[in-house]
């Protein structure tokens, strides 16, 4: 919205005319109050429903003592009719909001915008329960798989699928808008990695670097640590060896999982069990985030072939299975 007052006796209206349109008051008390701050101490939210009519939103400021006396807006209105055309939704009113500001806002559609961080290494559960609860969001348990659908996806599998970012919605927004962004976003990203994946490497499709991706997300958030704890898989395929991955356990165990693994549990025949099975589990286990993506397509130049960690965040990486020992006994077999 222009500085509609700015000029305003160019404009045809004289003072006289401002003065006998609005009673009593003139044209410097209308720029003023034009100007005037809200009655907004903290940020708040302020819904204009569909179908409010200007009458009713001028109510509504008052109502709430936004603003102390409604006619003076009533009568910029009569003077600029175009001011009427605010628009509906749900918008933020801050401190130091003004009537100008307040009205460009309504006028723009500016309405109040909502995050959501969908988080990396979290499971599409996590994620459900997650929107679920979200503020202002419209979301329901099929959304994902739908949305599969829509994008030619019919195998029911959208574990590791759906791209972990940050989005934003308006408020009473359905969730389908910002998942199809995540999933294209990681669909993206993914066929990028793919093609850009060092020559060679034991995956046969992307698909399968996006699940070797989620397992190195899972193992590690040491960004330096990612390309060798890569590498560590990469040489463990090509050379036949069992991943022996716990987080591909722990997936497996489902809602069994309450924070401990036992030798039972490691002993468990299950799809996702890599002390059971050979190579890679059949879906990813999480979401990766891009560095995964990265480290999957790209391992370190490195032959480790075993990693434990030091319960700090980081691990120790080893050649051999004497060495791995070594490292075993001194930080985990004394926990």
């Amino acid at each position: 919205m222009k500085k509609f007052l700015i000029g305003m006796l160019g404009t045809g209206f004289t003072l006289l005319t401002v003065v006998a349109v609005g009673g009593y008051w003139g044209y410097q008390t209308l720029m003023v109050f034009a100007q005037s701050q809200l009655n907004v101490e903290q940020a708040q939210e302020l819904e204009i429903k569909r179908g409010t009519s200007f009458s009713q939103f001028t109510h509504l400021l008052t109502q709430n003592k936004l603003i102390e006396d409604g006619r003076k807006l009533k009568w910029l209105v009569r003077l600029h009719p175009e001011l009427a055309h605010i628009k509906s939704g749900l918008y933020e009113i801050e401190p130091q909001e003004t009537v100008n500001s307040l009205l460009d806002k309504l006028i723009a559609g500016n309405e109040k915008s909502f995050a959501l961080t969908l988080l990396e290494g979290q499971t599409i559960k996590e994620w459900q329960l997650q929107l679920a609860e979200h503020q202002k969001l419209t979301f329901d348990d099929a959304l994902f798989s739908s949305i599969l659908v829509k994008n030619g996806d019919y195998s029911g599998l959208a574990e590791g699928k759906f791209f972990p970012d940050t989005y934003h919605y308006r408020a009473n927004s359905s969730a389908n808008t910002l998942l199809q962004e995540s999933y294209r976003k990681m669909q993206a990203e993914l066929d990028k990695a793919w093609q850009d994946r060092q020559k060679g490497l034991p995956l046969k499709s992307s698909y399968e670097l996006l699940i070797l991706a989620s397992i190195i997300e899972k193992e590690t958030g040491k960004a330096s640590e990612r390309p060798w704890i890569a590498a560590v898989f990469i040489n463990r395929l090509r050379k036949g060896m069992r991943l022996q991955t716990d987080p591909t356990v722990i997936y497996g165990m489902g809602d069994r999982y309450q924070g401990n693994i036992t030798r039972k549990d490691l002993r468990e025949q299950t799809a996702f069990n890599t002390y059971r099975i050979n190579g890679l589990p059949p879906t990813p286990i999480a979401a990766p985030s891009l560095a995964a993506l990265h480290a999957a397509a790209n391992p370190a130049d490195v032959n480790y072939l075993y990693f434990v960690s030091r319960n700090d965040g980081s691990h120790v990486f080893s050649k051999t299975l004497l060495e791995h020992n070594r490292a075993v006994n001194k930080y985990q077999r004394n926990r």
